[in-house]
This record gives C-alpha cells, sequence and structure tokens, in this order.
C-alpha cells in the first residue's frame, strides 16, 4: 500500500492533527452539546489532516518550532474551514457517507449541519484573531486574514463551476482544471500561505509556498476524481461511481468525451444511471485512455508543486521541506 511510503509522513500528519483537534474541541467546549456534536462529527470519524498538516509543516520549515507554534491557531482555522465546506458539500450533493461514517446532514438534520457549518466557518476568522494575542502580530494576522478569505472566496465559485457543469456537456479540461485550482487548489494555496506568514516569510517565499499549495491541491483533486471511479469504498470511505451518478464533468468523464469522443458517456452517467449503466462507464473511461491521463497530470501537477519547494535556498528545517516535497507525492498515490 501507498501508506507504507509515506509512513513518516502520516505519523507526523497524525501527530499534528491531534494538536488541531484539542485547540478545536477546547474552542468549542463552550457551546450547546448538540451543535458541538454535530460540528465535530466529520473530525471524529477521522480524516488525513492534510492541510493544517501543511500549515505546520510550511511554518517550521521557513521559521523552526517557534513559527510553527504560532502557527497552531491558523492551521486550526484551515481545518474547520475544509470541515465546513465539506458539511455543506454533502449536503448540496446529498452525499450520505464521508470517511466511512454517515454524513453530518444524515445523523442530525439538515438544519443542525447547516448551523454547524456556519459555526465552523465563523470559527476559522475567530481563530486568527485568537492568533495576535498568541504570538502573532497583527500585521500578520491581517495577511492570514486575507488569504483565507480570498480562498473562502474562491472556494464558493469553484464550487458555483462544479455543479454548474452538472447540467452541460460544454465543459473543457482547462474549464475542469480551473474549477479545481478553485474549488480545491485555493483553500490548499491559502493553507501553505498561511504558514509561510507564521513564519514572517519573505514575500517572494510565501508565493512559493502558495504555488506548492495550489498544485497540490489539483493534482490531490484529480487523484480524489480517480478514487470516486476506481477506487475501493472500503478504503475510500466514500460510494463508488457517486460523482458519475452525480453528473460531475470530472477530468476522466470531460477526456473521455471530448478528447476520445466517446458520446456513448452522455447516456450512461447522471441521477437516471443504472448500476451496470455505471460500470460500462467506468470500463469506456479506462478504454478510452482517460484514467491514463488523469494519472500523467496528477504526476505533472505533482511535479510542479515539489518545484516550487525545491527552488527555495537555506530553509530552516529541512526534514520539514522533506515531508512537504512526500506530501505533494502522497496525494496522487493514495488510496483513500
Amino acid at each position: 500500500m501507498p501508506d507504507n511510503r509515506f509512513s513518516e509522513l502520516l505519523e507526523e500528519a497524525s501527530k499534528l492533527g491531534r494538536v488541531i483537534d484539542h485547540y478545536v474541541m477546547d474552542a468549542l467546549s463552550m457551546y450547546p452539546q448538540r451543535l458541538v456534536d454535530a460540528s465535530l462529527h466529520l473530525f471524529k470519524a477521522g480524516g488525513k489532516r492534510l492541510r493544517p498538516t501543511i500549515t505546520l509543516l510550511a511554518a517550521r520549515m521557513l521559521g523552526g518550532v517557534e513559527a510553527e507554534m504560532k502557527a497552531v491557531p491558523l492551521a486550526s482555522a484551515v481545518e474547520v474551514a475544509h470541515t465546513f465546506t465539506l458539511i455543506h458539500d454533502d449536503i448540496m450533493d446529498k452525499d450520505t457517507m464521508r470517511r466511512g461514517v454517515p454524513t453530518t446532514h444524515v445523523v442530525y438534520g439538515e438544519d443542525w449541519a447547516i448551523l454547524a457549518g456556519d459555526l465552523l466557518h465563523a470559527l476559522s476568522y475567530n481563530f486568527i484573531a485568537r492568533a495576535v494575542s498568541e504570538g502573532l502580530s497583527e500585521e500578520q494576522a491581517y495577511r492570514a486574514l486575507k488569504a483565507l478569505s480570498e480562498a473562502a472566496v474562491y472556494v464558493s465559485r469553484g464550487q458555483a463551476l462544479d455543479m454548474l457543469f452538472e447540467t452541460t456537456w460544454d465543459v473543457t479540461v482547462s474549464d475542469y482544471l480551473n474549477m479545481v485550482r478553485l474549488k480545491t487548489g485555493a483553500l490548499i494555496e491559502a493553507a501553505s500561505r498561511i504558514g509561510a506568514v507564521a513564519a514572517d516569510a519573505k514575500k517572494y517565499e510565501e508565493d512559493a509556498l502558495g504555488l506548492y499549495g495550489c498544485f497540490t491541491g489539483i493534482a490531490f483533486q484529480i487523484r480524489d476524481d480517480i478514487l470516486g471511479v476506481y477506487g475501493d469504498p472500503k478504503v475510500t470511505g466514500k460510494p463508488v461511481y457517486s460523482d458519475l451518478r452525480r453528473g460531475k464533468k470530472t477530468i476522466l468523464v470531460v477526456y473521455a468525451v471530448r478528447e476520445a469522443g466517446r458520446e456513448e458517456l452522455k447516456k450512461l452517467i447522471g441521477p437516471k444511471a443504472s448500476e451496470e449503466d455505471l460500470k460500462r462507464a467506468a470500463k469506456i473511461i479506462e478504454e478510452s485512455g482517460a484514467l491514463d491521463y488523469a494519472n500523467k497530470m496528477a504526476k505533472i501537477y505533482a511535479s510542479k508543486a515539489k518545484e516550487m519547494l525545491e527552488a527555495l535556498g537555506g530553509v530552516a528545517d529541512e526534514r520539514a521541506r522533506r515531508l512537504l516535497l512526500d506530501l505533494a507525492d502522497y496525494a496522487i498515490e493514495r488510496d483513500r
């Protein structure tokens, strides 16, 4: 399994994730219990904590342990912002499973799920404000707030495009890449930038980290699209073919139809498709070369991400840089 190769990275992410979980749970302790339970539902289900791990490793890489400590509330802000998007995405996509458990709205109802998402969204900005009393300068807090708020806008734009693409076949590979850059790449870019901010990095260093995050995010989403069709649901924690049932224009579908001319796919995916239709669609996608193309594109973006880190000169912590390089590879080799 790919996880064996990345054991050091995953152990580090687990360790840092526990720090983030503690910070978030402590902040939620004053709220009504049902709201707390709904807000923490996906936290308790697990998850990779890759975004806050990127924030903390970026801070350590550029500024050492002191910068990493200052970055804890910022990394927590990134993770609660991410969880907010997952809760609301699951409602919009009508998904019933995530991380191997029923989604938040299935367990607690849509009203509580929406409220939990709203609270987590608000807390993401509150955590940045708190960071000032925990060692961050006001100027750094402003830079972090700017990065996260811009990402929130971009994620909304990306989600809108993703939903609009479900109703049309007039989507190109370039359209898809722009959509995932916004929907997925933007928040991972912000996670990287915010880590650089915690280290009070120079502008060119912050920009390099931002591009690392953006490229890693695009590679990560392409891999997600692949796992959505060819992954093992027992491993991924998500139902197989859910993207095909939604009629989502993933890179697999777009390439097969637009580049390989497999027009029959249009009749095989969507809400009315049978299980046999979806299995046939998956086979057509592979036969069209779309799966190979998607894997190739994921590798290209992971390579571009690593180039951004390798281009930086001397850093405060070389191990942190190595783990971030590993993370870019993990994004495209993971099976969950």
